[in-house]
């Protein structure tokens, strides 16, 4: 739907006939367009400096958002995504390719038939909006039907004669004559003096449909004033019923031997017509003769008196064709209609302002490129599966927009813009963008990005909240889950991985480090997981071991889950930061559950391991000081005590070279207005107390780790 020339903001902006002033007031509009949607968002802002703006406005205008096409309603939200990607065609042999391509085009038939279905009836009844009137969805329905008949008859079929086709398609799309006529034909005494009988005898006969004239006929031997129509009715009843049909053959061969004969009849049934007296060709009422040669001349098969009837009736090119490949050249093949529709548009040509004609023309001329551009005026849905069948049918092979993008990708690519008018709908976007090679999957990724994740529950939405406790307790669900399998689904690893940052960042924000830690990982993101860890050991120096440890217990699990992924790309520098968060939280819980011995053991092997942050060196030193001056056991051996020694003298060495901003600012961040030298005085006090504990092993002579008494 285009957008209007000159747009109306509703409500208006300011009252009629105060243009003038809004403009002197040094305001202007402006548009900015959403990444997401496709919609524009037009609203008043400045174009002077605002101090010298003219009069007072409210601080808050308003903002209108418009867009250039109705948002899809319920009828379009049920469209099936393509299915025949040509990254998956290959799977399929050879032999069942065009069954499989025939298949989705009645899928596609059947969607715009139970639509227009749909439309027509339900929606009526319900009072529901609809995007089209149910017509637009009987021309999808006409035109993917003749597409499929012309182009996806099946495996071997596009070899037979297609007049019957045509003809069915014809009747079941366009009906003619109506029951109803018909029914009303039926009920009189004599229905040769109705007006509408010679002409539905005759529309009856162009369409194939024997029954109904035979019917008729066979009423007229009994009560018609002409002996001689009385005669050749007789005749011409079984030449009707006896039409021969392609389908009732299993050979070819056979059904031309039956319509040679039948022709010979027909024209048997011709001379006893013209022997007819020309007095008595009328039966008072009508010319009955004139109508019953016409109806002898369409059994003929005579292209000029089929074509001045159908005109008469009120017939267009589309049943001349049907009729053609049904009398006038029952062998007709499809290879050989678009030379047949050219003779046949030059007298009867479509009509030029109906996209519904042009389309079948197009189709029926053998130019399914023109096809598809008239479809894209009528409705880019259709242009779009017509494209991706088309091309799955070599019907557009080496046809481009550009050097970037085939045609079928330039259909296909616009109909996803179009459903970007409903942003609920990016499943079936990206489901589409990426059967488009780089450009689609391009545009998915962006399509991805923008999905609201909706990680944040609203607090008046019990389902919402349900779906947000799942997450958090590890499951993944709702909107994250659907746009983690859509990046599988479509291998778009590059944005899995950026959906799993954000979504880090925001457990990070709620300090969900278990859960931060997981979609880092899951992101390969390990600057990120750095981060999380920095933030965690930031917990011990604000809350305090007792809240860090048990903090650092929901992270534990993504540990071991990342030692089991030794032979990934995990950088050493944070999967070692993390180790050393987890067991230094251990120590801390060991030691506040009196398991002093483990504690102990945990201290030292996290130096052995060589997992300490050396910024963190003095602090883990420092809470080793109680462990140090625990009277009741030795805890540590002397070997031990000369690896913390180590440590110690190290921290020491480098602060009087310089480097203690390195390994005490942690240290001098846990002490209340604390500095580098108050930091130093306490690495000074661990110093002494390592070396008593040394002497203490040294006395005892066994190392340590021996209960002695304190009395």
């Amino acid at each position: 739907m285009p957008v209007a020339e000159n747009p109306n903001l509703v409500p208006p902006l300011f009252e009629h006939g105060k243009v003038d002033d809004f403009q002197s007031s040094g305001r202007t509009l402006a548009t900015t367009f959403s990444p997401r949607d496709g919609s524009v968002a037009i609203f008043p802002t400045n174009n002077v400096d605002p101090q010298t703006l003219k009069g007072a406005y409210p601080e808050e205008q308003p903002i209108y958002f418009a867009t250039e096409q109705r948002v899809p309603l319920a009828e379009r939200r049920t469209i099936g995504v393509v299915e025949f990607e040509e990254q998956n065609a290959n799977v399929f042999k050879e032999d069942e390719r065009p069954d499989r391509i025939r298949k989705l085009c009645y899928d596609y038939i059947n969607f715009a038939r139970e639509t227009w279905v749909y439309v027509t009836s339900e929606a009526v009844k319900k009072g529901e909006p609809t995007q089209f009137p149910a017509d637009h969805y009987r021309i999808l329905n006409s035109c993917l039907s003749l597409f499929t008949l012309l182009y996806a008859p099946g495996a071997g079929a596009e070899h037979f004669p297609v007049g019957e086709d045509l003809m069915e398609w014809l009747n079941t799309h366009y009906v003619e004559p109506s029951s109803e006529e018909g029914m009303q034909l039926s009920t009189q005494d004599k229905p040769w003096q109705d007006d509408t009988f010679w002409p539905y005898l005759t529309r009856a006969t162009l369409r194939g449909l024997s029954k109904a004239p035979a019917f008729f006929l066979e009423k007229l031997p009994s009560n018609h004033p002409s002996p001689h129509l009385q005669r050749l009715s007789k005749h011409l009843t079984p030449l009707l019923t006896e039409h021969p049909r392609l389908q009732q053959f299993t050979a070819e061969r056979d059904f031309a031997i039956a319509s040679r004969r039948w022709k010979d009849k027909v024209k048997t049934l011709r001379v006893e017509l013209d022997r007819v007296p020309e007095d008595a060709r009328d039966d008072g009422f009508e010319n009955w003769w004139d109508r019953l040669s016409d109806i002898v001349g369409i059994l003929e098969g005579r292209a000029e008196v089929i074509k001045r009837v159908c005109e008469e009736l009120g017939a267009d090119w589309k049943e001349v064709t049907a009729v053609w490949g049904v009398f006038v050249d029952g062998r007709l093949r499809r290879s050989d209609l678009p030379d047949v529709v050219t003779d046949i548009l030059d007298e009867m040509p479509s009509d030029p302002t109906d996209l519904e004609d042009a389309i079948q023309s197009s189709l029926l001329l053998g130019k399914p490129i023109q096809a598809l551009s008239y479809a894209a005026q009528f409705d880019i849905w259709l242009a779009a599966h017509l494209a991706d069948l088309m091309n799955n049918l070599g019907l557009l092979e080496n046809e481009t927009v550009d050097s970037d993008m085939s045609l079928r990708d330039y259909y296909v690519v616009g109909y996803a813009e179009y459903m970007r008018l409903d942003p609920s709908l990016w499943r079936l976007i990206v489901a589409y963008l990426c059967t488009c090679g780089p450009v689609g999957h391009e545009m998915a990724d962006q399509v991805l990005m923008r999905v609201p994740l909706k990680l944040q529950a609203p607090k008046d939405s019990d389902a919402a909240n349900e779906e947000s406790a799942r997450i958090r307790a590890g499951i993944l669900d709702g909107v994250l889950k659907d746009v983690n399998t859509a990046c599988f689904e479509h291998q778009r690893e590059a944005v899995r991985r950026m959906v799993c940052r954000i979504a880090s960042q925001t457990f990070l924000r709620e300090k969900n480090y278990g859960l931060a830690i997981s979609y880092c990982a899951s992101a390969e993101d390990w600057p990120g997981l750095g981060r999380v860890v920095d933030c965690v050991l930031d917990e011990y120096i604000t809350q305090g071991p007792t809240i860090f440890a048990r903090m650092v217990q929901s992270i534990a699990p993504s540990l071991q889950a990342l030692k089991s992924q030794s032979g990934s790309n995990i950088s050493g520098v944070f999967i070692y930061r993390l180790m050393f968060a987890v067991h230094f939280a251990e120590f801390h819980q060991r030691r506040m559950n009196g398991e002093l011995e483990d504690a102990a053991s945990d201290i030292i092997e996290m130096f052995q391991k060589e997992i300490v942050p050396t910024s963190w060196w003095a602090v883990v030193l420092c809470d080793a000081l109680e462990l140090l001056q625990h009277n009741e056991a030795m805890l540590f051996t002397s070997e031990d005590t000369c690896l913390l020694m180590h440590q110690v003298e190290e921290i020491a060495t480098r602060t009087a070279q310089g480097s203690g901003q390195d390994y005490l600012a942690v240290l001098a961040r846990t002490i209340k207005n604390g500095d580098e030298k108050q930091a130093m005085q306490r690495i000074q006090i661990v110093r002494l107390a390592l070396t008593r504990y040394y002497a203490r092993c040294g006395v005892i002579g066994v190392g340590g780790k021996l209960a002695i008494s304190t009395k």
